[in-house]
């Protein structure tokens, strides 16, 4: 069995698909974020003439029969559209081929996923009122519960082994990929599905969002400005949708079987800020603990770090705390170091923006190439780190540290590290 320095196994990602609102694939979508391009428009799901929000950033042109039997796909709900997908693309460029693992019970799915199907909950809300309980979708549950896309998942490769999904706001889906490391670390799986997916773009989700005011309220008119991470006139987050998946491996697991090696899970960590059930605390002590205990998990020092991929998501409190996270667990290297927001593109995906933004983490150890944040043009004294607004810069980047924070006090960290053997 192939060990790191510590005696656990080493855990590889060998695939990866998305879906995003930037394009229905791994290359479409990072080729936008690598040119800056935005996927912020004016939404076309919902009629939101009655909301102060008028700006998404949707899956466009997404048709769930190009993937999915139309008869399974009926009974499944946009949120599992969207993994299933996203899933055939990953298990392909992995070159996995789920018929032949020898032992499905070392075969695990784990994703993230925050509201399940909440558009399915808003229509069965207004089917009851308006027509009787007795008129709902018989497989209303089915299509909303929040597990049922790990479920899909299981189902179509036959991964009869470790099964869960993670439901920590904005940081599951980075917790899931964590803690599905975690069990192949641990010897209990060699091969596990693993990401996040989100679709709750829908009116009873603009309205809960609205009446909180944590969205933007830019107009059509200016919808690809409405996501400015880390600029002093951010005024708020963006909604959106899409899904990130990954198949990961031990790298013995993946050697015996000739697989792709794109990048390496080094280190991760989850903790709690036990302080409000939305906003972060102000000098960021809880997120920065995490960020410390991800980078003691990979032997990483902070200095090794090269490149952070941020939370980021554009309203006032997340990204200054956020800032004061990473200065208080990298010190002075905070300085050094760049620091961008995917979701100054891509909006914000709640529970799939963890995976989203982890295959733009892969693709820079990749190529060397870190996308820039977008729409930042005004400096806040708050906010004082290396964005990378220029536009997309190159750099040796080694080692990523990926962030993400939810609501609740819920963060959750990665270390993505370059394979080298």
């Amino acid at each position: 069995m192939k060990s790191g320095p510590d005696g656990r196994r080493r855990v590889v990602i060998t695939g990866m698909g998305a879906i995003t609102p930037l394009g229905h694939n791994v290359e479409d979508y990072w080729q936008a974020l690598a040119a800056g391009r935005s996927g912020i428009e004016k939404i076309r799901g919902i009629d939101a003439a009655n909301y102060p929000v008028h700006v998404a950033a949707e899956v466009k042109d997404f048709e769930p029969e190009q993937y999915i039997d139309r008869k399974d796909a009926r009974r499944m709900a946009r949120f599992s559209h969207f993994a299933v997908a996203a899933a055939q693309e990953a298990v392909a460029s992995a070159g996995l081929r789920p018929e032949e693992i020898e032992d499905p019970g070392r075969f695990g799915v784990l994703l993230g996923n925050g509201i399940g199907g909440f558009p399915n909950i808003d229509a069965g809300m207004r089917t009851v009122i308006e027509k009787g309980g007795m008129r709902l979708d018989p497989f209303f549950f089915l299509k909303s519960l929040p597990n049922m896309a790990a479920a899909h998942l299981s189902m179509r490769y036959g991964a009869k082994g470790y099964s869960s999904t993670i439901c920590t706001a904005c940081a599951a889906s980075t917790q899931a990929m964590g803690e599905a490391a975690e069990v192949i670390r641990r010897g209990q799986a060699d091969v596990m599905i693993t990401g996040g997916t989100e679709a709750g773009i829908c009116e009873l989700g603009m309205a809960g969002f609205c009446v909180m005011k944590v969205l933007s309220p830019h107009d059509e008119g200016d919808a690809k400005r409405a996501s400015r991470p880390f600029d002093a006139l951010r005024d708020g987050f963006v909604s959106a949708e899409g899904a990130g998946i990954f198949v990961i491996e031990s790298l013995e697991h993946a050697r015996q079987r000739g697989a792709p090696v794109l990048a390496e899970i080094a280190g991760f960590a989850a903790t709690a800020d036990a302080y409000h059930m939305v906003a972060p605390c102000v000098d960021g002590e809880g997120a920065a603990r995490c960020i410390r205990f991800a980078l003691d998990d990979a032997g990483v020092a902070p200095e090794e770090i090269d490149y952070i991929n941020a939370h980021g998501t554009s309203t006032v409190l997340n990204d200054a705390s956020e800032t004061a996270a990473i200065k208080v667990a990298l010190g002075e290297h905070a300085y050094q170091v760049p620091v961008s927001s995917t979701k100054s593109m891509i909006g914000h995906a709640l529970a799939a923006s963890g995976a989203l933004e982890s295959v733009a983490c892969v693709k820079t150890l990749q190529t060397g190439l870190i996308h820039p944040t977008i729409n930042y043009e005004h400096p806040d004294p708050d906010c004082d780190l290396d964005y990378v607004p220029e536009g997309a810069r190159r750099g040796d980047v080694r080692v990523i540290l990926k962030n993400s924070f939810g609501f609740g006090g819920q963060n959750a960290c990665l270390v993505y590290r370059r394979f080298e053997g």
